[in-house]
């Protein structure tokens, strides 16, 4: 539905359709909807797509073939044994909201803290936190206070659980020392294990921010200067000297006829106020050199016009690190997604009937915890030196995250057990690094916007990143031992350990009958690990570890001579009438997904545009 007319200008264009910029356009129009606003999407529109509205299909935005999602290659790389890792981002309107696991995880106060900026510290982004939701979970042991009542993003369990089993998990969990918390969303908890809500509201429905922010002001009919690009790609912001008027395009080749008569010719959309970058942190440094703002040295090697020298523009990339482990259970079909997935539930026959387990992610559960101290002191000096530094007196910073996914994320067909003996349900527990250490960078190649970027993600390139990840796969392994639902390790989800090992798989449940007590699962001694079977992990880890999505960071906000692209205001340096707002911004990692910082991002830069055009709120 793109409504844009060919020679229209613009007050605001906004160029990227992701999930800060549906916010800050929504806001906008809101403030005042004489103002025009332009977003231009690269891909299409996600308007009750069913793959999107339905939380259950996220998986299907993660195929090889996908257009909801953008593949950025990365450059080979040893610490990955040589593999080139492939990081997706959202490449539909709405971005990542649209397409993600929609859990709802939000970072700890201290990581807006550690921004070290004025106005995007925890006292002044908290409000905004509350502000973006309506959150739907009445217990005593939740704090009202720190969540919001009556935004647009419903944050709730949705219409599916599976329930039964919730109880096994935190039983397994209890018995190593990570108890239950019902809130670890109040921006202090941490070392605990949670029922995790979801962005979905309570009939089912995701929460992405085009649906929530966008759509209904365009369906309202009250807000006609709001319009919508799609299938187009912006390739440069336009100057007159320093100041940005405007932006090129070019239609999408993806949703073009492949024929002789296919012309991709760019064109140009003026702006009178404010052009507003928001490709992601993976598409807006493109944008950036591509348009002469970035590293002055690699803009003349390509032969680009240099408008503003940003060295720090690709930089600082950030991603938090994950793998998946996998174990095989007695849970029956119902209580995972893997029917579903597998092809067995009729995606469309579910529709129909309005199974409620389309409005279901799968993640139940989830956790964020540390080690303890007597763990810190067997992982060795450089990793005591990171952990006495960054996290020892900062104990609301977790060191690794835990998502438990119902569900076999892989292709069945690969399972010697669905061969063997037909059809299971699985678990896969989900091992991310709350604060990577390692740093990667992005950069254009060419001045063509077809032309792929050169992407050195950093994965494992600090080996305190891999010793937090051994020590995580050993601290998983020995909840999911206590778990009486689960009834083996599968192999392809697990490293190989050599032959005669104590740490060897367990194929079968070790205690067949199960465990009757919390004491019977604390009684289960530990598995026993030697440095041949820390190395098999290691190599399983380097081989395996991939992307939590969660890409941030590559045009930070700071000051420019330590890095910084954009100011506290997001005005980008060196440019009059420039913005940025999505998650690249970021100078920090946080100990959350993502996406809710990317959400209190587009609420507080949509702030700052608002007053500064003198709009009232």
């Amino acid at each position: 539905m793109t409504t844009h007319k060919p020679g229209t200008e613009y007050d605001v264009i906004i160029a990227g359709g992701g999930t800060a910029a549906c916010i800050v356009a929504g806001r906008l129009a809101k403030a005042d909807p004489n103002l025009s606003i332009l977003i231009v999407e690269r891909g299409t529109n996600n308007l009750n797509d069913p793959n999107v509205v339905n939380p259950s299909r996220y998986l299907t935005h993660l195929t090889p073939n996908s257009k909801t999602t953008i593949l950025y290659k990365g450059n080979k790389s040893e610490a990955l044994n040589g593999r080139s890792p492939l990081v997706p981002s959202g490449g539909i309107l709405g971005g990542g909201s649209s397409v993600n696991f929609t859990m709802y995880t939000r970072a700890a106060g201290a990581d807006f803290d550690s921004w070290k900026t004025e106005g995007w510290d925890a006292k002044s982004l908290i409000p905004y936190a509350r502000k973006l939701e309506t959150y739907h979970l009445d217990h005593p042991d939740v704090d009202k206070s720190v969540h919001g009542h009556d935004g647009p993003i419903n944050v709730s369990f949705g219409s599916y659980s599976a329930k039964r089993i919730q109880d096994d998990f935190m039983a397994g969990a209890a018995a190593i020392g990570l108890p239950e918390i019902t809130d670890l969303q109040d921006f202090t908890s941490v070392d605990g294990i949670s029922r995790y809500l979801r962005y979905v509201s309570p009939d089912g429905k995701r929460q992405d921010t085009a649906h929530r922010y966008v759509h209904p002001l365009m369906a309202s009919g009250e807000y006609p200067n709001l319009h919508l690009l799609l299938e187009s790609k912006v390739s440069r912001v336009i100057f007159e000297g320093n100041r940005a008027v405007g932006v090129e395009w070019v239609p999408n080749p993806d949703y073009q006829p492949l024929t002789n008569l296919t012309r991709s010719e760019p064109s140009i959309i003026r702006a009178r106020k404010l052009v507003v970058v928001s490709s992601g942190a993976l598409g807006t440094p493109s944008v950036l050199e591509r348009s002469g703002v970035g590293n002055a040295e690699l803009l003349k090697k390509l032969d680009i016009p240099v408008v503003a020298d940003v060295p720090g523009v690709g930089e600082e990339y950030q991603d938090h690190n994950l793998i998946f482990y996998t174990y095989k259970t007695s849970l029956k079909p119902g209580e995972t997604l893997d029917d579903l997935h597998r092809g067995q539930l009729d995606f469309e026959e579910a529709i129909k009937t309005k199974n409620p387990i389309l409005g279901w992610n799968g993640v139940d559960i989830a956790a964020k915890f540390r080690p303890t101290e007597e763990e810190v002191a067997q992982l060795g000096e450089e990793f005591q030196e990171h952990w006495n530094r960054d996290f020892k007196e900062q104990k609301t910073r977790p060191l690794m995250l835990l998502a438990i996914v119902s569900s076999y994320l892989g292709d069945y067909k690969t399972l010697p057990e669905e061969q063997e003996d037909g059809p299971h349900q699985y678990i896969s527990i989900g091992m991310y690094t709350g604060y990577p250490y390692a740093r990667g960078d992005i950069h254009i190649t060419s001045k063509d916007p077809k032309a792929a970027p050169s992407f050195n993600t950093g994965f494992f390139s600090n080996n305190v990143d891999v010793t937090k990840q051994i020590w995580a796969y050993k601290k998983q392994r020995e909840i999911f031992r206590r778990v009486n639902s689960v009834t083996g390790e599968v192999a392809s989800g697990h490293p190989s350990f050599p032959e005669g090992s104590k740490a060897g798989l367990r194929k079968s449940r070790e205690v067949a009958e199960g465990f009757n007590s919390l004491e019977e699962r604390k009684k289960l001694p530990p598995i026993e690990y030697t440095k041949e079977d820390d190395k098999a992990i290691e190599d399983y880890l380097r081989s395996n570890i991939e992307t939590t999505w969660h890409s941030i960071g590559t045009c930070k906000m700071a000051p420019k001579e330590k890095g910084g692209v954009v100011d506290k205001n997001l005005n980008v340096y060196g440019t009059v009438g420039l913005k940025i707002c999505d998650i690249s911004i970021a100078p920090e990692n946080v100990s959350a997904n993502t996406n809710n910082t990317a959400l209190i991002i587009g609420e507080k830069g949509a702030d700052i545009i608002t007053r500064e055009l003198g709009l009232l709120n």
